[in-house]
């Protein structure tokens, strides 16, 4: 029962670690740059960025901390 409810806090820690990672905003021009579209359009709050990094790091940190009990066995 425990394995299978952290099976599922693991999946979906995975999916939040995906769509956190998407939502950070590019460091660099990228595909943009080959366009010439100048600067880009939409700017995030230093705070926004600061607290999606926090959100980012908890959720790898869940992930890889379920990743390494769900493997070990530990709960059988």
């Amino acid at each position: 029962m425990l394995s299978s409810v952290l099976a599922w806090v693991w999946s979906a820690s995975g999916v939040l670690l995906i769509l956190s990672v998407l939502l950070h905003s590019p460091k660099g021009d990228g595909m943009g740059g080959l366009a010439s579209s100048g600067g880009s359009m939409f700017t995030s709050a230093r705070s926004a960025e600061q607290t999606l990094n926090r959100i980012t790091w908890t959720l790898l940190g869940i992930f890889l901390a379920l990743a390494v009990v769900l493997s070990a066995g530990w709960l059988s």
